[in-house]
């Protein structure tokens, strides 16, 4: 497996605004993600990854972030995922994710973790011991509940249907989880049929929320690739998105309106959170300071 050198593997993060997690650091052990998403923001050129679909490692990463955990006087929460999904396929073999877990139990820090993939469950026996100790939580971004239009946007990735076992498996153990319902694509997924499915199968697997956004993010190269994408899979499709975003940077749903108001209503008799500012609650965790000591 490829790799690439890396001074540093953890990165403090600014307090996260009303609309994101509240996590303390933010750490990528892989570069570039092999799942295919025909939408990912991640190929575009500000983030600087060439090649995005080959997944490159970060050299000697967790002996960097014992190095770095170490040193941390502040312990709090590490999201994993932002950037490059911690368990693509090449995690079977490679296990640097489960690595940096016990890592993360060892000094006492807590984790957030996000992907679209159902092998975090290989993992469930740390983050129980995790979420015993502080806190544990894992976003599973689930976009459609058909599994045969996730096989088309997500072509390499768990099916829909083995994450919202994922879910269920997940909360009974303790472990905070919920559904990323994000990106939700104009003139694709964005129905009222697809929310009430949603919903249904968050409540059945227990999730504790389901964080929508109704639309796509477009830019630059990543443009490109997602209107070549969609003109194969979906013909006629891309002249849609020409015709009503032009070359706007967000794409939101023209039934944005009406499907927030249909998951909020539905999510609320469920008993489902959909406010950030409700999921941040769980993200309230004591934070210790280790005291340095002259003598």
């Amino acid at each position: 497996m490829k790799e690439i050198v890396a001074k540093t593997i953890l990165a403090k993060v600014k307090p996260a605004d009303e609309f994101w997690y509240h996590h303390d650091y933010n750490m990528n052990l892989y570069h570039g993600c092999s799942h295919g998403c025909i939408y990912c923001d991640s190929r575009s050129d500000c983030y600087q990854i060439e090649n995005f679909d080959e997944v490159s490692l970060k050299k000697n990463a967790l002996e960097i972030l014992e190095n770095e955990l170490q040193r941390k006087r502040t312990k709090g929460i590490i999201g994993m995922g932002a950037m490059s999904d911690p368990y693509n396929p090449q995690e079977i073999k490679q296990q640097v994710t489960r690595g940096a877990l016990q890592l993360i139990e060892k000094y006492g820090f807590s984790v957030s973790i996000a992907t679209k993939s159902d092998l975090v469950l290989r993992d469930i026996d740390i983050l129980e011991r995790i979420a015993k100790k502080g806190f544990a939580h894992v976003a599973i971004t689930i976009t459609t509940a058909d599994d045969e239009l996730q096989r088309k946007i997500e072509p390499r990735v768990s099916s829909s249907s083995k994450r919202f076992l994922a879910i269920k498996t997940l909360r009974e153990k303790g472990i905070h989880t919920g559904v990323l319902m994000m990106p939700v694509l104009p003139f694709i997924n964005d129905t009222v049929e697809n929310v009430e499915k949603m919903v249904a199968l968050a409540k059945e697997s227990n999730a504790e929320y389901i964080y929508p956004f109704f639309g796509v993010t477009l830019r630059n190269n990543q443009r490109d690739y997602f209107y070549t994408q969609i003109d194969s899979l979906f013909p006629g499709i891309k002249e849609l998105y020409i015709k009503t975003y032009k070359d706007k940077y967000v794409c939101e749903s023209n039934q944005s309106k009406l499907l927030y108001q249909v998951i909020d209503s539905l999510c609320k008799k469920e008993n489902i959170l959909t406010s950030m500012k409700e999921i941040n609650t769980f993200f309230k965790i004591p934070m210790e300071s280790e005291q340095l000591s002259l003598f």
